[in-house]
């Protein structure tokens, strides 16, 4: 198998159209990611997120409310974070905006007593796509990224109304640009 693996990663989701386009365009490259899901969105879409996982995409945790740790006291953090733990099922974590304290990150990845494993395993990224900056366009969003990607990147997208415009555009780009160049794209394990 050929050895050059891009890592698509997308945040904020499930969300209805914004999930489902993601899904859609993937399966039209036979590309698998991982959805950094938020717990209340879960919630109020479980069946897209089951729909995620049957379709052999990797889950992740981005807290509940998507709290920004550095605004948040350590203990509603964790708590916002085990909170969605009982919605998403998964080891992963991503920080919202990528903001965690130290001490936050020691707690999320003690070790638990009994099982001796990783509560979270934290997963940042090297390429933000900027889908979310309205001042862009989806061509400026997808140069972006093809410029500053490489074997082993790990590009953040985001599945969110805001972000859909630009991802719509960038998305494909993407995929077609590196699928020609013979990458795969492969959920985080």
């Amino acid at each position: 198998m050929n050895g050059q693996v891009i890592y698509l990663t997308f945040d904020d989701g499930p969300h209805q159209d914004a999930t489902q386009f993601v899904l859609d365009t993937l399966h039209g490259y036979n590309a698998k990611a991982t959805f950094f899901c938020i717990g209340k969105n879960v919630q109020e879409q479980p069946n897209l997120y089951k729909k995620i996982l049957n379709e052999g995409h990797r889950i992740g945790n981005h807290t509940f409310s998507h709290s920004n740790g550095w605004k948040v006291s350590d203990q509603d953090y964790v708590n916002d974070i085990l909170k969605a733990k009982k919605y998403i099922d998964s080891n992963l974590f991503r920080p919202p905006y990528g903001r965690i304290t130290n001490f936050q990150a020691a707690l999320l990845q003690r070790k638990q007593t009994e099982k001796k494993e990783e509560l979270f395993r934290i997963i940042m990224w090297n390429v933000l796509s900027a889908d979310f900056d309205i001042r862009l366009n989806g061509d400026k969003c997808a140069e972006h990224v093809i410029r500053n990607t490489k074997s082993g990147s790990i590009v953040v997208f985001h599945d969110s109304e805001k972000s859909l415009p630009r991802m719509k555009t960038a998305l494909p780009k993407i995929l077609d640009h590196f699928s020609k160049k013979g990458f795969r794209f492969d959920a985080i394990m």
